[in-house]
């Protein structure tokens, strides 16, 4: 579980939660129509942007927020050097019973090990890589769009309440649930949009640029393996993708 995704959403919910409780009570900030307009209504605008399989699929994709982050780019670059210094002693054969932690890698070491071109296995790599990533943005450009539909809708619910509030002008019971609409309304479409969906968006794409500079670490490791790299060379050469404070820290 990450911790500051669970701290970031807790944290939200008890500051709005404190909030409303010193005001009044609860039940005044639950408007069943409200509720209906902005969240069924974001969900309607993101079914028409969007197939349905993709939405589908970015709920999966959305989990990842919750996750611990991936795997440390310097653990994978350290368990690459070791296997590059197996490879080099005992050839590519002793990699069939060699145990990784990560499954796009194992991947890789299977294609090595059934003596692949090292040309192909790079293109099957790297292509699995863009398909994931490609699944990771997409489920970005989903939640970044509720963003966008759910203060829309929230502008709407405040359009229908006042204007139900203006044509019952005259019967004073029934200018309170309409305002209540029209500003409750707002209000969840707010709070869905960045509280919710903004956040997931963009611990979303943290994710994804972690998880693409593991994938090209591995690409490049698997490369230098089947090349029989001296290992030391290939360590400098995966270091190079990582930041310069990382690379000295590491030299060091």
């Amino acid at each position: 579980m990450d911790l500051a995704t669970l701290l970031g959403f807790l944290g939200g919910i008890a500051i709005i939660v404190a909030a409303v409780s010193q005001g009044g009570s609860m039940g005044l900030f639950i408007d069943v129509r409200s509720m209906l307009i902005v969240f069924g209504g974001t969900v309607a605008a993101t079914l028409i942007r969007f197939p349905l399989s993709t939405c589908f699929g970015a709920i999966k994709v959305a989990m990842k927020v919750f996750k611990s982050k991936n795997q440390a780019s310097l653990g994978l670059i350290r368990e690459a050097v070791e296997l590059g210094k197996i490879v080099r002693r005992d050839g590519l054969l002793a990699l069939e019973n060699q145990a990784v932690s990560n499954p796009f890698f194992e991947k890789g070491l299977r294609l090595c090990v059934d003596g692949l071109e090292p040309d192909f296995v790079r293109k099957v790599l790297s292509h699995e890589m863009e398909q994931t990533l490609e699944r990771h943005e997409e489920g970005q450009k989903i939640f970044r769009a509720i963003g966008d539909a759910a203060p829309a809708m929230g502008m709407i619910g405040t359009l229908i309440g006042l204007v139900l509030m203006l044509s019952t002008m005259d019967d004073p019971k029934s200018i309170g649930p309409s305002m209540a609409v029209a500003l409750l309304t707002t209000l969840y479409g707010a709070l869905l949009a960045n509280l919710v969906a903004l956040p997931i968006a963009d611990k979303l794409e943290v994710r994804t640029n972690e998880e693409g500079l593991n994938q090209a670490l591995i690409i490049e490791s698997i490369c230098s393996i089947q090349e029989g790299r001296n290992p030391r060379v290939m360590e400098e050469l995966l270091l190079s993708y990582l930041p310069g404070s990382v690379q000295q820290a590491e030299g060091g």
